[in-house]
């Protein structure tokens, strides 16, 4: 009976106990859920708490609104021509800053419509496009989709880099929020629409309207609201100046969600923006060559500054426009072309430094090296006259031998005796060759660096032909300075640089200039220079008025050149390969003369036309000597008057003394070894060389001299070893 008893008892304790326990116990994956909602609301509540302290010490770290107006990254130039036209803008825009009254409402909605539909009810994050984004990247196989709100755009533009992480995006969450918080949705959207990016360096819908129609956003029309608008997803994609079809399709497709949205009449949704008048984009032209060469001298000539800029300078649009047409019209197929024009002042008129800035930057103006032919012989042609001849003279284009090298002229003939004036205009190779040699290959390489060639120059013999590479813009500065008659020139772009205020910040000062060479000799040289356009190989750069000028052809026509001057403007032509490869038919004479013709016609339409000074004034030293042979006198006898006015005493071997030395040395003292020579006797005045050096060359004697009236020193210095046969050619 006990037993059964204390059984019962148990039996009765354990029922009470299991109608204790309750009923709807979860097991199992509802326990597991059960948890998850209970962590997971604790972690939310958690994260709203953080979230919400994060806003809230964001939005006290965060500058004022006047402050956030006042931030302009990077530094804006407007670089303007010489008549004060806007050639190009650099760096950043940001044109005015508009106010939320005075941005057009359409361009509010258009931004709206196109970038954030849910603008003016959302906390600074929309929770329904994140949703939704969300669930397309789980459902479909696209990656998670941009939910950037316009306040979540304007955080990254103004705090944040572009870098996609998880960090930036909750830093970019927190900081829209923030924003939401301090400022007002109208504030934020007009500090969006004066900061957002739209390509081409515009920022701001006032620098766009600008930079794409010509005018201030304030008059913009639906269309052009639309186009703008449309930029924001992909500026170099949907820039009218790059692809207009791609930015009238996605300015249609704005307009689209304008009238879905109903911000828009559907009549207004039907404007055709290709209609819509374009500003023609400037940035990607020739002028960007001049551009580059000019702006880096800002960091010489300005103190470092931030403040954006505007920089006037010497290019002429017309003539800019006109050079460009003229290389590309003109220029060998295959080949590229440059040019460089300068005024009587050296402000550079116009630079092209290629056939197309945008497929190659590379300015062949002023960074190529390329040997300049017989353009070179400038400086040949300056050292001879220099020392003495004169265009009348008589030289002899015969063969000759400078230590086992033998230049031939281009034609492969030769004209015997003619005067400094044909060789010239001709070009004949072995007179420049022979007055190289009686000057001095030395003196022909100071004369070339005191007229501007800042390359290396070599003192060979072929370095007479041009054989060391050069840049077009030293030899136009060259060529310059003989038109300025025999006065330095330095080659300048910038005229002045101001604030946008107008406040000046540097001004050009016009250098004292140098005189390279007497006036006689830039007159002699310009004679030269003229007969070669008027009779010699540079004929095609004939325009119907004076111009004075030279051709220049290397070896195997890897280079033309033509450079000369007219009514106080210079300008310099070069055309060839990138990598210096034989151009069939390429002479200096031809396309690059050509060019040059074109171009000037041009560039002087609107100067007078000038005649040049080619009276040759000769100094006593010259002079006194041959009018003393007409009246029987011996010039031996005489005392002569140098370039620099000083009275040199007829020097007469003395008793156990050798031969005279000099009395005008062409080059520095007499080098050791080499026998001192006398002025030439007037009847050996016309040789273009010693009768040494003709009997060395041509191995026996030398022709019968001509009479002159004019006596002159001959000067041949020994020739050193030729290391290259390249010859260049007219």
């Amino acid at each position: 009976m006990a037993e059964r008893g204390s059984r019962r008892a148990a039996a009765k304790t354990q029922r009470r106990r299991q109608s204790a326990a309750p009923k709807d116990e979860p097991t199992g994956w509802r326990l597991w859920v059960r948890r998850g909602l209970i962590w997971g609301g604790g972690a939310t509540i958690l994260g709203v708490i953080f979230l919400a302290l994060a806003v809230v010490f964001a939005a006290r770290s965060l500058p004022s609104y006047s402050a956030l107006k006042a931030t302009q990254p990077g530094q804006t130039i407007v670089v303007r021509a010489r008549d004060g036209s806007e050639l190009v803008e650099l760096g950043p825009s940001y044109g005015k800053w508009l106010d939320s009254s005075q941005i057009p409402e359409v361009m509010k909605d258009a931004m709206v419509s196109v970038e954030d539909r849910r603008f003016f009810s959302h906390p600074g994050i929309d929770p329904i496009g994140l949703v939704r984004a969300v669930y397309v990247w789980i459902t479909g196989d696209r990656r998670l989709g941009a939910t950037s709100t316009i306040t979540q755009q304007l955080a990254r533009n103004l705090f944040l880099n572009s870098n996609r992480s998880i960090d930036r995006k909750l830093r970019e969450i927190v900081l829209a929020m923030a924003l939401e918080t301090k400022f007002s949705k109208q504030q934020i959207l007009e500090l969006y629409l004066n900061k957002v990016y739209f390509g081409g360096g515009a920022y701001g819908v006032d620098s766009a309207s600008r930079k794409f129609f010509s005018h201030d956003a304030t008059d913009l029309s639906v269309a052009e609201a639309a186009i703008i608008a449309g930029l924001v997803k992909a500026p170099s994609r949907y820039s009218p100046t790059a692809d207009v079809d791609a930015a009238v399709g996605r300015a249609n497709v704005v307009l689209r969600l304008m009238r879905e949205q109903g911000r828009i009449s559907a009549s207004e949704a039907q404007v055709d923006p290709s209609t819509v008048k374009l500003k023609k984009d400037a940035s990607q032209n020739s002028v960007r060559y001049f551009t580059d060469w000019a702006l880096p001298q800002l960091e010489i000539l300005l103190p470092e500054t931030f403040e954006p800029i505007e920089v006037w300078t010497t290019l002429d649009v017309g003539m800019q426009q006109a050079a460009a047409t003229a290389i590309s019209s003109n220029v060998p197929k295959g080949t590229q072309g440059a040019l460089v024009s300068m005024d009587r002042d050296g402000a550079i008129l116009a630079m092209v430094g290629g056939t197309d800035y945008v497929t190659s930057n590379y300015n062949r103006a002023t960074e190529a090296v390329r040997q300049p032919g017989s353009a070179w012989k400038l400086f040949v042609y300056l050292a001879a006259l220099e020392a003495g001849y004169t265009p009348e003279d008589r030289v002899k284009d015969v063969p000759v031998t400078i230590d086992g090298w033998s230049p031939r002229n281009s034609g492969g003939g030769y004209a015997g005796e003619i005067d400094v004036r044909t060789a010239f205009a001709y070009s004949k190779n072995t007179v420049a060759a022979q007055l190289g040699n009686e000057v001095g290959f030395g003196t022909v390489a100071s004369m070339a660096r005191r007229f501007g060639i800042t390359t290396p120059v070599s003192t060979y013999p072929s370095m007479v032909l041009g054989s060391s590479e050069t840049r077009v813009l030293d030899m136009t500065r060259a060529f310059a300075s003989v038109s300025a008659g025999g006065t330095s020139l330095e080659p300048y772009g910038i005229v002045k640089v101001t604030t946008t205020d107008g406040d000046l910040l540097y001004q050009h000062e016009q250098r004292s200039s140098t005189r390279l060479v007497p006036d006689y000799v830039a007159a002699g040289m310009t004679d030269l220079l003229q007969t070669a356009v008027s009779t010699g190989t540079g004929r095609a750069a004939q325009i119907g008025r004076p111009v004075a000028g030279k051709t220049g052809t290397t070896s195997s026509n890897k280079d033309g050149w033509f450079l000369g001057f007219s009514s106080g403007i210079t300008t310099g032509v070069w055309m060839g390969r990138d990598d210096a490869k034989a151009v069939p038919g390429l002479q200096g004479g031809t396309a690059p003369a050509r060019a040059f013709a074109a171009y000037m016609r041009y560039a002087v339409k609107d100067r007078p036309v000038e005649q040049f000074e080619t009276d040759l004034k000769l100094p006593d030293w010259q002079l006194e000597p041959d009018e003393e042979y007409m009246f029987g006198g011996d010039p031996d006898d005489y005392y002569y008057i140098d370039d620099a006015g000083n009275l040199v005493e007829p020097q007469r071997p003395g008793p156990g003394q050798g031969p005279q030395a000099d009395q005008f040395p062409v080059e520095g003292e007499q080098i050791p070894g080499q026998p001192s020579r006398r002025p030439a006797p007037v009847d050996e005045a016309t040789q273009a060389a010693s009768d040494d050096f003709l009997n060395r060359a041509t191995g026996g004697r030398p022709p019968a001299p001509q009479p002159s009236p004019r006596p002159r020193q001959s000067a041949v210095p020994p020739a050193p070893p030729v290391t290259s046969q390249r010859q260049p050619s007219n």
